[in-house]
């Protein structure tokens, strides 16, 4: 009886490391580098992703785009899906060397956000924002353009402003007032406005409408969101790092466009193409657009041969 019972445990024992094993080797894990405006839209589309792939565990992680994209080029940090709130960032700082395509998935716009503790929240509007934000009682916050498209957008927003307005000086008064609140990405800003520490925000739309906030809809010559005035938003621009923190590029501006791509060093490649379609999908830009930013897929791609197969049914080729 004893040798039978023994032959049991040996056998159960045997069966858990059977099973342990194969579920082990079934489970993989995603990493996602995103930008910090799409921490929301993509908690959502990963939850959704998940619930239809239960041996796949997704690990995301927000910072700027630019901040992002160095991760992977000067740190050699492993990243499966990169999505970024800029495609350029993709084309500056990735690609050849560490990447070979995109995808643009999303659109978004400037705006200005406040809470309910925001001096002048109750009078501030499209005419007078330049004045309020100028007062010397408010204090507004920023992100580091060096770090995060919504920080070099803010400003490329600013000299498209003084020009709307005609208040010379505009740009170099507000660069000058509250550098204390300038932060790496524009989520970091929240707190800091939720507090009430600060009073105003630039930050994208799509991230007020997802944290509840006040804002004002900036006019469509500063707020970088129309396609039709491209021409006009390229007047303005910016010089900031470029592929190495020693050199710099200049970045004009343009409406606003989200990409993606999957890195050279992905460990999970087919496992990210699978996720990417999936949020490329009808159902992942469902949630996209029902958290503030209109989709863009099917979008032309300049690198529409070098995308995977299973993808090129969310790209046009550009002519």
């Amino acid at each position: 009886m004893k040798g039978k019972n023994l032959n049991l445990i040996y056998l159960s024992l045997f069966l858990s490391f059977f099973l342990f094993s194969c579920g082990g080797s079934r489970d993989k894990t995603l990493i996602i580098f995103h930008a910090g405006s799409l921490s929301v839209p993509l908690d959502s589309i990963a939850m959704a992703y998940e619930a239809m792939n239960p041996r796949v565990k997704i690990l995301t992680e927000g910072a700027g785009s630019r901040e992002c994209a160095r991760k992977i080029a000067e740190l050699g940090r492993e990243c499966d899906v990169f999505a970024s709130a800029d495609y350029t960032v993709i084309k500056d700082l990735l690609i050849p060397e560490y990447a070979s395509w995109y995808l643009s998935f999303a659109a978004n716009e400037m705006c200005i956000a406040y809470t309910g503790k925001s001096l002048y929240r109750d009078s501030i509007n499209k005419q007078n924002w330049p004045a309020i934000l100028l007062s010397d009682d408010v204090y507004y916050g920023r992100s580091d353009p060096n770090l995060d498209p919504c920080g070099y957008r803010t400003v490329l927003s600013l000299k498209l402003a003084e020009s709307y307005y005609n208040m010379k000086g505009l740009v170099n008064d507000l660069l000058d007032k509250n550098n204390e609140f300038i932060r790496p990405k524009e989520t970091d800003l929240l707190a800091l406005l939720e507090s009430g520490a600060i009073d105003y925000i630039f930050i994208y739309r799509s991230v007020a409408i997802q944290h509840g906030l006040e804002y004002l809809i900036l006019p469509d010559s500063v707020n970088l969101k129309e396609p039709s005035l491209a021409k006009h938003y390229s007047t303005v621009s910016i010089d900031i790092t470029g592929k190495t923190n020693e050199g710099t590029i200049t970045k004009y501006g343009e409406p606003m466009i989200y990409g993606l791509c999957i890195p050279e060093n992905a460990p999970q490649k087919e496992l990210a193409i699978d996720f990417a379609g999936f949020m490329l999908s009808a159902k992942g830009m469902e949630i996209m657009e029902r958290l503030g930013q209109a989709s863009l897929v099917p979008s032309c791609s300049e690198y529409y041969s070098k995308i995977p197969q299973n993808l090129k049914q969310y790209a046009n080729d550009c002519p």
